[in-house]
């Protein structure tokens, strides 16, 4: 009878652990188009997904005028999505990607890390995008080694001819999104993520023109087959996906050629889910909650000091806090939020140091608890600091803010704007 209760027991473990890994993802960018573009462009596989769960702005570019405010720029946009943070932590402030910061990680440093059972693939016509963003196989970067990849093709100058209407960066985005859509439906990887170019390159042509809504259209279609290749995983092996699609950025409101600046249109993003039910916070999020919200629909559990240094809140489940921000006056610092799922307390916690960024451990100090609700605490600042990092946590999430003067900021934004691909 004993034997017969330990095997039933280990079995109940193990259809338990089977059935908690098949909630997989895939992330999707499709370079640089503005909100205002994907709402008048006939997109109906967009439409679809959004219609199973939503359709919303989000914010590329940090906090325009405030210390974590980011080059709207390509690979800037995608680490933002990549780590849950802006560019003041992850250092990628153009596309030479120069010195990325690791101690901050990516979505699947985190990912394999917590559970190195998890399979993941990478899709992309950048070989930038997993060699030196995600770092894959530096020791600095974590030693991680993604389990499928194709890229590169932008390096087949053969089969894919640099040509001047840049033509076959369409090419290879048909290349690059049959191949996800096939892979994703044999081998069901448990995160992937899927970026797109073309749309980029017809927008620095051609600015706001039919070409660019044509290559729009062209997106949809290619992201129809990653979709297809989901709702047949979900059909056949009774998984349960999510998938988001956003952009990395928007384009000047004169021309539709550039982008890298703080205008408007060029922070205006946007994120496409099918995942519902979603919270309050959808309403308004940042490229910055993508991260943590597929790492919650997935189950992971976020390293507490990782955790503790991610800009982006869920927007999916509950959530105590979002909108986090903190104002200074004098030796007073005001704290504010939004509450969202009002009930208890948070806690707020600061530090001085900053060690984290180096690879180091930051000592907080708790100052106080006050009612998730009231959305504002107000304390006193130590003496004598032009920093002081400061964390809310609540029932449901945590968020950071800084204090920081002007002085701090501009040594570490030695290259705002960079190129302006």
């Amino acid at each position: 009878m004993i034997k017969f209760v330990v095997t039933f027991c280990w079995c109940l473990i193990f259809t338990f652990a089977a059935s908690a890994q098949q909630k997989k993802a895939v992330f999707i960018i499709l370079d640089g188009i503005p909100a205002d573009v994907i709402e008048k462009v006939e997109t109906p596989v967009l439409d679809m997904i959004a219609a199973q769960g939503g359709y919303t702005h989000a914010y590329q570019g940090g906090t325009k005028d405030g210390y974590n405010q980011s080059p709207t720029i390509s690979a800037v946009g995608y680490n933002h999505v990549l780590t849950g943070t802006w560019s003041n932590k992850h250092n990628v402030w153009d596309n030479d990607i120069k010195a990325p910061n690791y101690h901050y990680w990516n979505i699947f440093r985190i990912a394999e890390t917590t559970n190195p059972a998890l399979s993941t693939a990478i899709f992309s016509s950048w070989t930038d995008n997993r060699t030196k963003l995600i770092g894959e196989n530096l020791a600095e970067a974590g030693g991680i080694d993604i389990d499928y990849t194709y890229d590169g093709l932008e390096l087949d100058t053969v089969r894919f001819p640099h040509t001047k209407d840049r033509k076959f960066m369409f090419d290879i985005d048909e290349q690059i999104s049959t191949e996800a859509g096939r892979y994703i439906l044999d081998k069901g990887p448990d995160l992937s993520w899927v970026y797109l170019e073309f749309t980029d390159d017809m927008g620095h042509m051609y600015g706001d023109s039919p070409e660019f809504t044509d290559a729009v259209r062209k997106a949809d279609a290619q992201v129809g087959r990653i979709w297809n290749a989901l709702q047949q995983r979900m059909k056949t092996y009774g998984e349960e996906w999510m998938i988001v699609i956003t952009t990395d950025h928007g384009r000047d409101a004169q021309t539709g050629k550039n982008h890298g600046g703080q205008s408007a249109r060029e922070r205006n993003a946007w994120v496409v889910t099918n995942i519902k039910p979603l919270n309050k916070h959808f309403s308004q999020p940042a490229v910055v909650d993508i991260a943590p919200s597929i790492l919650r629909f997935m189950n992971v559990v976020v390293p507490s000091a990782v955790q503790e240094e991610m800009d982006g809140a869920p927007f999916i489940g509950k959530l105590s806090i979002a909108n986090l921000a903190a104002t200074r006056n004098g030796k007073n610092a005001t704290l504010t939020w939004t509450p969202v799922d009002a009930d208890g307390k948070v806690e707020v916690w600061i530090t001085t140091t900053n060690n984290f960024e180096t690879g180091g451990n930051d000592k907080y100090l708790q100052i106080g608890t006050t009612q998730t609700k009231n959305g504002r605490f107000t304390f006193q600042l130590p003496d004598k600091t032009d920093y002081c990092k400061i964390l809310v946590k609540g029932s449901y999430n945590m968020m950071n803010v800084w204090l920081v003067e002007k002085d701090y900021i501009n040594k570490k934004r030695t290259r705002p704007f960079g190129r302006p691909y």
